[in-house]
């Protein structure tokens, strides 16, 4: 492998993973990713995309050891129609004392009870990230997504509750138009920089770069196919980090909606009217005739909250107060990438 810290750092603050897969932080370090599918079944409307995810999800099941990571959105709820009764769902909860976030327990309860699940919830506190972020990196050859740690807490207490699978319902939204602020328009590369990189190198690193292979390859007349960026970059890096998380636990990932794709074009038009994967809401639609269409929150994790007194890096590699005005998320990053930093060197 080629290494490459400046390409690695600069790469992971801007897109969250090391965009070239043959580069990797130092020698003695291999990075792992996520490899994409081949056998993904083609869906060209919202009846195959139920049926596929019917029988993945019957698969997973087949051993009667497989547990579902239930959140308050719809993809996930869909996948809870198709478990069997009296499977165990688990619903994260992030906890700062004294202080009320973003809680999807009360709307994860509603569709196991729907769905005749046994609820459990899985409590998420910061001293979970300081306990697991070290052996998630390692794992990984790389710094890691925050929600890494959340997913590996819920994988270790599916394993001592005696499962060996627990499915997600992730990609659903990269792969089905879910992620409308991206799809709202067209975007040229350096507007696209702006909008989609987590934290611009040069405002956190003294020595950096600015990527943009993995948008060039995705240009189309001067802008970017956003679509195809999202089904293909964008899910590698959200998927490893499913991937890292279970494997970094000991338990067997299953992702329904990343054994299909889309077969069909995007309609544009329709996300842009608001109707986000609108594949995706119709089977909702079927399954909870009742239920009103939950709205689109990314998984909880209160960053600001966590990373508030959070005074920055110390290390060389950083410009002296670079997280003043930074969000938690961004924050977030800067500290992954310095303590991988810390535990490779």
């Amino acid at each position: 492998m080629i290494v490459d810290k400046r390409y690695c750092m600069s790469s992971f603050l801007m897109y969250r993973t090391i965009c070239d897969h043959n580069y990797t932080f130092a020698s003695g370090i291999v990075p792992r990713f996520f490899e994409e599918n081949a056998d993904r079944a083609p869906v060209d409307n919202s009846e195959q995309l139920e049926e596929a995810l019917r029988r993945e999800v019957a698969r997973a099941c087949k051993s009667g050891k497989a547990a579902l990571a239930l959140s308050g959105g719809i993809d996930s709820a869909i996948l809870a129609r198709f478990m069997p009764k009296g499977s165990v769902a688990y619903t994260f909860k992030c906890v700062v004392p004294g202080i009320e976030v973003t809680d999807e327990t009360p709307g994860a309860a509603r569709y196991a009870e729907a769905c005749g699940l046994d609820h459990r919830v899985v409590e998420i506190y910061w001293e979970d990230f300081e306990a697991l972020a070290p052996k998630l990196m390692k794992h990984k050859g790389a710094p890691i997504h925050s929600i890494e740690v959340q997913i590996c807490k819920a994988s270790m207490r599916a394993l001592e509750d005696g499962f060996d699978t627990i499915i997600f319902g992730e990609s659903s939204d990269l792969n089905y138009g879910g992620l409308d602020g991206l799809l709202s328009r067209d975007w040229t590369i350096p507007q696209f920089i702006e909008r989609y990189s987590y934290v611009l190198p040069f405002k956190a690193l003294k020595s950096c770069e600015i990527i943009t292979e993995p948008l060039e390859a995705y240009s189309r007349d001067g802008y970017i196919d956003t679509h195809e960026f999202d089904r293909h970059p964008f899910y590698v890096e959200a998927m490893g980090s499913y991937q890292n998380g279970t494997e970094t636990a000991g338990i067997r990932l299953s992702v329904p909606y990343s054994k299909t794709f889309m077969n069909v074009p995007l309609d544009y038009a329709r996300i842009r009217a608001g109707e986000n994967k609108y594949m995706v809401r119709e089977v909702f639609q079927r399954l909870y005739p009742n239920f009103p269409v939950a709205k689109k929150v990314p998984m909880p994790r209160p960053m600001n909250e966590w990373m508030k007194d959070w005074k920055g890096p110390v290390r060389d590699e950083f410009w002296p107060h670079c997280v003043e005005g930074m969000t938690g998320d961004q924050k977030w990053l800067v500290w992954a990438l310095e303590k991988f930093l810390d535990i490779i060197e």
